[in-house]
Parts: C-alpha cells; sequence; structure tokens
C-alpha cells in the first residue's frame, strides 16, 4: 500500500500545501476559534503554540485500537497543547500545560522516519490540529527520504474546513474524538459552545476523503474514518444523537469506538455531573444506541 501523500509528494502538490499551511499562520484560522494571531511573529492564541510545533513524546503505542497497534504498534507523536480546553483532560500536562520541546520539520521528519524504521504500522499523530501546517512540512521532507506509513489524525473533532482541506489526499485515516451533541456542554466542558456544529460538518468532510475504515488482512486499518465516542457520566456525551448522525448523515458502516474508560482528571473535580465514572448501565446503554441506529462496527 503506498500512502496517500506520497503521490502529492511526487507531484509537488505536498509542499504546496505546505507553504499554503504555513501562511495561514500569520493570521490563524487553522481551528474554528480563528484567532487571526500572527503565529509566525511569536503570538499566540488559544492553543498557546506559536510558529514551533512542541513534542512531548513519540514512540510505538500498544494502547490504541487494535486495528492500529497490530504487531508492531502505532507509531505516535504526542504533541502538546490542544485548541480545546477540556476540563477532565487525561493528558493535561501535555495539552494544558504544554510539556515537551520545540521541533522544526526536519526534527520532526526525523521522528517519522525513526517510527517507521521501528517497523510501527501508521504515523499516529496525536492532538495535531494546531499544528497542521509544521506536520505538512514534516511529511513533505520525511516522504522525501522516502517516508510511505499511512498518517493517522487523531483529533479531538474541532475543526475548520478550510484546513481539512488542505489535507485531502495526505491523511489515510481520520480518528476524531466525537465529544457533545450538545452546544452548552461543549462550551461548558470544553470551551467551544460552537463544538457540535463543527464536529458534524468535520466527520462529514472526513468520510468524503476517506471512505469508511478499511482493515487489511493483517487486521491492520489501511484507510478510512475511525471515530471515537467517550462515554461521559449523566449522559453528557449526547451517544444518542452523536450516532443517529453518524448512522444517518455520515455512514452505518462507520467503524466506532464506544470508550467506557472515563475517569475525573484535571479539573473534573470541580464539575459535579462529571466527578464520576460512567456506570455500567451507561456504557451499556450508549453501545446499545449505537445498534439501535444500524452501527455495527463497534470497537469497545
Amino acid at each position: 500500500m503506498v500512502a496517500s501523500y506520497v503521490r502529492l509528494a511526487e507531484t509537488g502538490e505536498l509542499e504546496s500545501r505546505a507553504v499554503r499551511a504555513r501562511e495561514v499562520l500569520r493570521s490563524c484560522q487553522l481551528c474554528p476559534h480563528a484567532c487571526g494571531v500572527d503565529r509566525l511573529s511569536g503570538q499566540v492564541g488559544r492553543c498557546r503554540t506559536g510558529a514551533r510545533a512542541i513534542v512531548s513524546s513519540y514512540g510505538p503505542h500498544f494502547g490504541e485500537e487494535s486495528v492500529l497497534v497490530g504487531r508492531f504498534g502505532s507509531g505516535t507523536i504526542f504533541f502538546a497543547h490542544c485548541n480545546l480546553a477540556c476540563v477532565f483532560c487525561q493528558n493535561a500536562d501535555i495539552s494544558h500545560g504544554g510539556e515537551g520541546s520545540e521541533v522544526g520539520p526536519e526534527s520532526l521528519g526525523g521522528m517519522m522516519m525513526a517510527l517507521a524504521r521501528r517497523g510501527c504500522h501508521h504515523i499516529n499523530l496525536v492532538t495535531p490540529t494546531h499544528v497542521l501546517p509544521q506536520i505538512l512540512e514534516a511529511v513533505a521532507w520525511a516522504a522525501a527520504r522516502g517516508l510511505n506509513l499511512p498518517l493517522v489524525y487523531n483529533c479531538g473533532g474541532y475543526e475548520a474546513m478550510d484546513a481539512l482541506r488542505l489535507l485531502d489526499g495526505v491523511v489515510d485515516i481520520y480518528m476524531p474524538d466525537a465529544k457533545y451533541a450538545d452546544a452548552e456542554v461543549g462550551l461548558r466542558l470544553s470551551g467551544a459552545r460552537d463544538y457540535p456544529v463543527h464536529l458534524r460538518a468535520a466527520l462529514a468532510e472526513m468520510h468524503r476523503q476517506v471512505g469508511d475504515l478499511v482493515v487489511g488482512e493483517d487486521g491492520v486499518a489501511e484507510r478510512g474514518l475511525l471515530v471515537r465516542h467517550l462515554v461521559l457520566p449523566n449522559g453528557l456525551s449526547g451517544a444518542d444523537s452523536v450516532f443517529r448522525f453518524l448512522a444517518g448523515e455520515v455512514s452505518r458502516d462507520t467503524f466506532v469506538n464506544v470508550m467506557g474508560q472515563y475517569r475525573p482528571c484535571h479539573e473534573a473535580h470541580r464539575h459535579a455531573e462529571i466527578d464520576r465514572r460512567p456506570t455500567a448501565e451507561e456504557l451499556r446503554g450508549a453501545r446499545d444506541a449505537a445498534r439501535a441506529v444500524g452501527l455495527w462496527r463497534l470497537d469497545s
């Protein structure tokens, strides 16, 4: 299998996309917050990131979905900071605290090459939305040196349409969170009242680009959409509505991970409604809701 971006690299289009994406940083519109700050001059907006990406860690990861892990692990690169402000973040030291080191395109591309040499099945970009230009620069550098692993865009689901279009033909596997169906919950828990609107648009666009998840004979994902839905207590994640949208407006063949591992982290203790784990009944109800609307490819 040839990774999608290899074809774009051969025509020069990948490098052109990287240049266009970098220009967006002059008045940043990479996500729906549309801060408009000049990140190339050192200004920072909601994501608290300037001109360079910050990497917290990278390496083979065996805790992802089985279709990503395979035998040799998912080649994850964890980026610091985030375009969301989730009060229950389980990686708060990274996403809120910014733990990590700044890297340029060659260093980031070198990490991708190192993951390929270690036999990882994909390059799994964790929290990539706010560093899309830096990622494109690094992929262009690495592709020119032989990188040919599928890219996994492992994001929070709060995406800008123009930014996603820069990734058309670059990303092989989209893996967004589908966090909420209710605008007020999005505001209260992640600082984004318009989260549901942009999530729905993003899911449709991602599916348009890559289609349903295709899994090879070895059980490893090759291309397509994989949606994560973290079940929150008290029905706050809106599983019924999220799954109805996926089945009705995207595809009943959507691969969905109904995730039951929520636990109160970061500032969750300040919000009584999420200061506990979901019950077994709540988890079962979410999975039943997915099946009820015809979603059948469940990884839970």
